[in-house]
């Protein structure tokens, strides 16, 4: 890889690869991994805890305004702490996939989390791949490469579960990516690619055939 500092910014809806798409391009090219769905999620932890229900949109707002979170850049590391309390493994749990969107429909907590995304971004000394539902257009619009990863919703809810190790029902499973793709869409758009953004569709690709493709995205790039 060139010396050159390099930021990679990916998009998409639930279970269209982002994120072990993202994570096999940060192994290929020694660049530092940031999963923004992540602290969403942990935010959700946050104020469930803190005994703030989903409906109490000011409660949510405090309680992410409040929150310090850690996460691991390291695509190889999965460590999720918010407020000292690690809840790596909780994050991925059908409660907190049912109550995140709580936090990513309110613009001032997505306003909050969008400079700490920023800022992880920015202190990445040899770059970084991020991946989420605004990347490409919020987070970091000036990435040199932009990139929305599609597939369709069949697929996307195979991968999903798959990834869940199967242990989830028809209901939850269609909450964890179709409900939440609706309740996100509110707010940021990432179903349509916007100018100078790379629409990929991973439909009928492998894992690593997708790596590839994207690979080859940077390096035209370059």
């Amino acid at each position: 890889m060139s010396s050159q500092r390099l930021v990679i910014a990916i998009d998409g809806p639930s279970g269209s690869g982002k994120s072990t798409t993202s994570k096999g391009v940060a192994k290929a090219l020694g660049l530092a991994y940031l999963d923004t769905g992540a602290m969403y999620r942990a935010i959700a932890c946050a104020y469930l805890d803190a005994g703030v229900a989903p409906s109490d949109t000011a409660g949510v707002i405090a309680a992410t305004l409040g929150a310090v979170v850690e996460i691991s850049t390291d695509p190889d590391v999965e460590r999720v702490v918010v407020n000292g309390v690690e809840v790596t493994q909780r994050i991925r749990e059908p409660e907190i996939s049912a109550k995140v969107s709580a936090v990513s429909t309110i613009p001032e907590c997505r306003e909050n989390l969008v400079a700490r995304q920023r800022a992880i971004i920015a202190a990445a000394p040899l770059g970084i791949i991020a991946e989420g539902r605004d990347i490409t257009t919020v987070v970091a619009p000036d990435a040199e490469v932009r990139l929305l990863l599609t597939a369709d919703p069949e697929i996307r809810m195979a991968r999903r579960k798959a990834d869940l190790g199967g242990g989830i029902d028809a209901a939850q499973l269609a909450d964890q990516v179709l409900r939440r793709d609706r309740d996100d869409s509110k707010l940021v758009n990432f179903t349509t690619a916007a100018d100078g953004v790379t629409q990929l569709d991973c439909t009928f690709l492998s894992l690593q055939e997708t790596i590839d493709a994207v690979l080859d995205l940077v390096a035209a790039s370059r």
